[in-house]
């Protein structure tokens, strides 16, 4: 299964040996994970990419956890996506103040991690927020992933396989610039050899196939860092 179509995690944690275990246990278990340590950080790749179910530390630089989860319940966008709270705080006036501002489940640290996969299993299974089937757009181009149709100025685009996953993986990620190792993980998966080089045939067959006379090449090439789905085409390779 390529790393598109499995339930994304984001992990929003400033304990960096935790991370990597959560990461590691998680991807294990089938999920794709991103993580970062900042609040602030963590607010703005919501915002860009809603992750499937979000792990929260609470005590966090810049933005505390409590005050993320807070902010993202007052969002209409993002006030069902689930959250685990996680935390050293033990006291049971701690676990009632997280879940009232809107935390979905609160675990203590130090926790047992086949513990909280079944908790995220579980609160997953509740959301029905997997998988995530929403039509995605960017500028006249328009992606069904339940119908697998494809428009473009009121036209209907036929693409192969590796194309559609491609094109639904940069929809899905607009204006953010990924590496070729980026772009082979998530669309072809940790687990299959490709070369890098690989990734930049199936670019040009994505742009032949959504680019019409007269239409702007939305997918830009980053020289010397890779490729984002974005307008700005003033630094092209």
């Amino acid at each position: 299964m390529s790393d598109l179509n499995k339930p994304y995690i984001l992990i929003v944690e400033d304990e960096a040996p935790l991370v990597t275990l959560l990461r590691y246990n998680l991807e294990k278990q089938g999920f794709r994970v991103e993580d970062t340590g900042d609040g602030g950080e963590a607010l703005t790749r919501i915002t860009e990419a809603p992750p499937d179910l979000l792990l929260l530390d609470w005590m966090l630089p810049t933005m505390s956890g409590i005050e993320l989860c807070r902010q993202l319940r007052r969002r209409p966008a993002t006030r069902a996506l689930p959250i685990i709270m996680l935390t050293a705080r033990a006291e049971e006036q701690d676990a009632v103040r997280g879940l009232d501002t809107g935390a979905d489940d609160y675990i203590t640290k130090p926790f047992s991690t086949e513990a909280l996969i079944a908790r995220i299993r579980a609160l997953l299974r509740r959301s029905g927020s997997v998988p995530q089937k929403l039509k995605l757009n960017f500028h006249d181009i328009s992606l069904d992933p339940a119908s697998h149709r494809v428009i473009r100025n009121g036209r209907a685009l036929h693409l192969g396989p590796t194309e559609f996953r491609l094109l639904e993986f940069f929809l899905r990620h607009p204006k953010r610039v990924f590496s070729r190792e980026d772009v082979l993980n998530a669309v072809w998966g940790r687990d299959i050899h490709v070369e890098p080089r690989t990734v930049d045939v199936h670019i040009r067959r994505l742009r032949k196939a959504i680019n019409g006379p007269g239409e702007v090449d939305i997918v830009r090439t980053v020289r010397a860092a890779g490729y984002a789905l974005d307008l700005d085409l003033g630094e092209v390779a």
